[in-house]
């Protein structure tokens, strides 16, 4: 399983509107091939700060498979006006559990 992490800072004043824009995109995400859910957090400290955190089985499912989708065009169509910049994405797998 791959974890994908993206760091998204909004631009002030459109966080409801950012919020809103993932919530429509949800769908999007859930028919993705590989993908096995999705959460958004946001930052106390930085509340235009966002982590989105996607589970992929592979990383060619986000890679190559959704990104090179229309569902990715329509969900930077719903969100992208609100990127104060691009994303900062990055992934991993787990290295040790049970802790």
């Amino acid at each position: 399983m791959i974890l994908e992490i993206a760091q998204i800072d909004v631009k002030p004043g459109l966080e409801a509107e950012f919020e809103a824009g993932v919530a429509k995109a949800a769908p999007l995400f859930r028919r993705a091939k590989g993908c096995a859910g999705m959460e958004l957090q946001r930052s106390i400290e930085r509340p235009s700060r966002y982590r989105l955190f996607v589970r992929w089985e592979t990383l060619e499912n986000h890679t190559v498979d959704f990104r090179g989708s229309e569902d990715f065009q329509a969900w930077r169509g719903l969100v992208g006006h609100c990127f104060e910049r691009p994303p900062e994405v990055e992934h991993t797998q787990v290295a040790l559990t049970g802790f």
